[in-house]
């Protein structure tokens, strides 16, 4: 297809990137710290690290993990929430030229089983919080080596201990559990302080991270994401910023969890590479102390999924902030909803900008202009080195208003997914295309609009949902015959789990079996709804219809 969008690209935005300034995230990394070393890199609770100091904790975290053993290609599981940790461990990784598998901290063991298993992981880094979690499953994986921290480990003297005790014994956040061998992370900033860190030359080849999503079924998948693909990514979200943000000048508010694809790259990632700040905020979820910590902040960027954005809106004192220096509010995860787009502007002053991507594009794919200054109801436009095809069930490409599958080629692909070439054939096809799944429409200025979903994922929040997962979860139980998992409208969250179910025992409740549900599946998974049935809508072949379960 021509490249129509690109009238359209804001003064300043390039058709194409330079994929060749830089080798790999660990070269933009180690360029950043330098050049930007008494800046403020990473904020959380107050206390701040500069890159200077994420130069010197990275590295040593990398070289204590050389110093096990562990060589290039090996993959080390990071399952914590937005702290200061994380992206000390997380370039510690990349750095000794190992892949970084992000795990999400709310993870039931039968998930987190599933993941340290699939990725081979043999090293864990995981807040205590949720160290029983891994203590039931450890034995079932390949983690040989367990690096335990506290939230306050980088905080200094005495705020460190309070904040420690606070967690443990006030708030009795830490259960009870027991994982010999484990080690500190304070302990392993020590060690390898006193050890050298080995260069691991790095290339576009090299795969940094594994990110898993549910692909093309309900099994939880690795993407593949290249060191490559990041760096695509990271020079596309860039070049789409440079117009409007000059280095080291933002601060930005981190609030979706850093192990998500669109945090991680948004936000750890895209603003590392220009010197800005960002603001870690551990748990969104506490509205009023989120919107306190915000009423302490002079930032100028904030991104989110539309659920968050609607939450802050709707919480006190939200509207009485400071919105001077806001100039750029970004959605992505799940589609921005017209009346919350439209209440922010009056609140804030500024636009709602939505972006659209996907784990296997690392994840931006595209984004509105950002000299938009009104909700235009579309995902934007493809951004520099993207391109994007409409395209039929027979692979055939649509014209300009002819509604089809979305498909997006760009270097920010992934290479495929972890040890599954079959599915990787099912999503990508010959000429490189990467069928998303979403049913869109292309103007004639080049904007597109989701109109349908292809796929039967439910998107909760931002996160994807796979109805064969919550099935296959559902019918252990003894009391269902058979079960179906379809999405809903929510208000709150876009998209809500609605469960099916045909009983095996009649005296089966919904709540027993949202408690079934909840020692198996994280919390954005459980359904919200259960309706009970005498059968289920198939095909003549058996297939349930759930488009008709939807429907009706």
């Amino acid at each position: 297809m021509e490249k129509i969008w690109l009238r359209e690209y804001p003064p300043g935005v390039p058709a194409e990137i330079d994929l060749s300034e830089f080798a790999s995230i660990k070269d933009i990394l180690e360029k950043s710290c330098l050049r930007f070393a008494d800046l403020p890199a990473y904020s959380n609770m107050g206390v701040s690290l500069r890159y200077r100091d994420i130069d010197r904790l990275s590295r040593d975290f990398g070289a204590y993990l050389q110093g096990l053993g562990l060589s290039k290609g090996e993959r080390v599981a990071l399952m914590m929430p937005n702290i200061l940790q994380y992206p000390v461990a997380l370039f510690g990784v990349l750095r000794a030229g190992l892949i970084a598998v992000n795990v999400n901290p709310l993870y039931t063991p039968r998930e987190l089983e599933h993941q340290l298993k699939d990725s081979g992981a043999s090293a864990i880094v995981i807040l205590e919080n949720f160290a029983r979690t891994l203590q039931e499953v450890m034995d079932q994986t390949a983690v040989k080596t367990v690096i335990t921290t506290q939230l306050g480990d980088l905080f200094p003297f005495p705020k460190r201990p309070l904040i420690n005790f606070v967690v443990k014994r006030i708030k009795k956040l830490v259960p009870d559990w027991s994982l010999p061998g484990a080690v500190p992370f304070r302990q392993v900033l020590s060690a390898g302080a006193a050890r050298p860190l080995a260069d691991v030359p790095l290339n576009h080849d090299d795969i940094a991270f594994l990110q898993y999503t549910g692909g093309t079924t309900g099994v939880s998948k690795g993407a593949m994401l290249t060191h490559g693909n990041m760096v695509a990514n990271l020079q596309q979200a860039s070049a789409w910023l440079s117009p409007f943000s000059r280095p080291a000048e933002d601060t930005i508010i981190t609030a979706l969890p850093l192990y998500h694809i669109f945090s991680l790259t948004a936000n750890c990632l895209t603003f590392m590479k220009v010197g800005g700040h960002n603001i870690l905020i551990t748990n969104p979820r506490d509205m009023p102390g989120f919107v306190k910590e915000l009423g302490k902040i002079r930032f100028t960027i904030i991104t989110g999924v539309n659920t968050l954005f609607n939450g802050l809106l709707h919480t006190p004192g939200f509207d009485r902030l400071d919105f001077s220096a806001l100039k750029i509010s970004l959605g992505g995860g799940m589609a921005v909803q017209r009346a919350v787009a439209e209440r922010w502007k009056n609140v804030t002053g500024t636009p709602l900008i939505e972006a659209y991507g996907l784990t296997e594009t690392s994840p931006a794919a595209c984004i509105n202009p950002l000299t938009i200054n009104e909700y235009n109801g579309s995902i934007g436009l493809p951004i520099p080195s993207t391109e994007l095809s409409i395209r039929d069930d027979e692979d055939r490409e649509l014209g300009i208003g002819e509604m089809g599958e979305i498909c997006i080629r760009g270097p920010q692909v992934m290479r495929g997914y972890w040890n599954r070439p079959e599915e990787t054939a099912q999503i990508i096809s010959r000429d490189g295309y990467l069928r998303t799944g979403d049913i869109g429409i292309m103007d004639e200025r080049g904007y597109t609009r989701i109109v349908d979903r292809k796929k039967d994922l439910i998107l909760v929040s931002g996160f994807n949902v796979y109805p064969n997962e919550i099935e296959d979860v559902v019918v252990l139980h003894p009391g269902v015959l058979e079960a179906a998992a379809v999405g809903v409208p929510d208000e709150k969250s876009g998209e809500a789990v609605k469960l099916v179910v045909v009983r095996k025992d009649p005296a089966l409740t919904a709540e027993a079996l949202i408690e079934h549900c909840r020692q198996h599946l994280t919390g954005y998974k459980v359904p919200r709804r259960i309706e009970f049935r005498t059968e289920l809508p198939k095909t003549n072949v058996g297939k349930i219809l759930r488009r008709l379960l939807r429907d009706g």
